[in-house]
């Protein structure tokens, strides 16, 4: 079996297991990152994580955790499969002869590449995930605090507006300009993939080499695995969540009455309005998603990549 195809089959498990485990903290965190500005003197439809979770569970149940997941359950091999096999093949071309290991360095090279790739699959397929995830977070604030706290259900669901992964793709391509209108917030999702995952997978080779006490890793033991995957996860968002954000409210905007202008407007007007704390609205979810769950898709990619030899 060829580096392309093991590359190919370990990412996309790799991938199945980050998104299942990490799926639920997505769904909270983009709810935090998309709901509205509150009215002067309202409080804000979720007051934090918590309150997004039980507000969520009593409107739609706990399968409104999982709400989205099927587009990103539909094209997680294509991305998963292109990001490690990108990445692969980079360090094939970056190794001096086969078989050599890379450089901490020669890692961020690598992982800075295959965020290039992935960014032309991952920003169809977040537009439609965020979609589907914040489409009961921004009703309206007036009809919420108006008909008071009994009425958050009924809000909601006047708020759906999409049946599915399906109906947002038809929508997008029938009445916001075509197959362009999936590749809204391309530019701020090449400004999260690229360096973040330039960060993940130097992180994640810099940890590895130093619990092997050198470059040779290849004697790391699953629970060493774990944890460099989960660190590798959290320096991820750390080092790019303020263009998740700004990502995340254009690809939620309104395409008649867009709120936005683009990624600096968005940036300007959340900075203004909010702080730079409205740049980190969700990070708390990210974070807890982004430690399990990666650990689970490295443990998993490394184990199927090497029981394919």
């Amino acid at each position: 079996m060829g580096d392309v195809v093991k590359d190919l089959t370990a990412g996309t498990v790799g991938g199945a297991a980050q998104l299942v485990v990490g799926h639920p903290f997505d769904t909270i965190k983009v709810k935090l990152q998309s709901q509205p500005a509150p009215i002067p003197g309202q409080p804000p439809k979720f007051s934090g994580a918590i309150d997004a979770v039980k507000q969520t569970i009593a409107a739609e149940g706990p399968r409104g955790l999982y709400k989205g997941m099927g587009a990103p359950l539909a094209t997680v091999a294509a991305f998963n499969a292109v990001l490690f096999t990108v990445r692969g093949q980079m360090e094939a071309y970056l190794r001096s002869e086969p078989g050599t290991p890379l450089t901490v360095g020669q890692q961020v090279v690598c992982g800075a590449g295959a965020g290039v790739a992935v960014s032309f699959l991952a920003c169809p397929t977040e537009l439609i995930k965020c979609r589907l995830q914040a489409q009961s977070a921004i009703a309206t604030t007036t009809e919420a605090t108006v008909a008071g706290a009994a009425a958050t259900a009924t809000a909601a669901a006047a708020a759906v507006k999409y049946g599915g992964p399906m109906d947002v793709a038809r929508h997008v391509l029938r009445s916001e300009g075509g197959a362009r209108g999936l590749f809204k917030g391309l530019m701020p999702t090449f400004a999260r993939e690229v360096p973040g995952n330039a960060a993940m997978f130097g992180v994640y080779e810099a940890f590895k080499q130093y619990l092997a006490g050198g470059q040779d890793t290849s004697t790391l033991g699953r629970g060493s695995l774990i944890m460099a995957g989960g660190l590798a996860g959290a320096s991820f968002w750390v080092s790019v969540y303020p263009t998740d954000v700004v990502k995340s409210v254009l690809q939620v905007d309104d395409f008649k009455n867009p709120k936005y202008s683009g990624s600096i407007d968005a940036f300007r007007k959340i900075l203004k309005s909010e702080g730079v704390k409205g740049l980190y609205k969700g990070f708390g979810p990210a974070m807890c998603r982004s430690v399990p769950a990666n650990a689970a898709c490295f443990l998993a990619y490394e184990v199927t990549r090497s029981s394919l030899g």
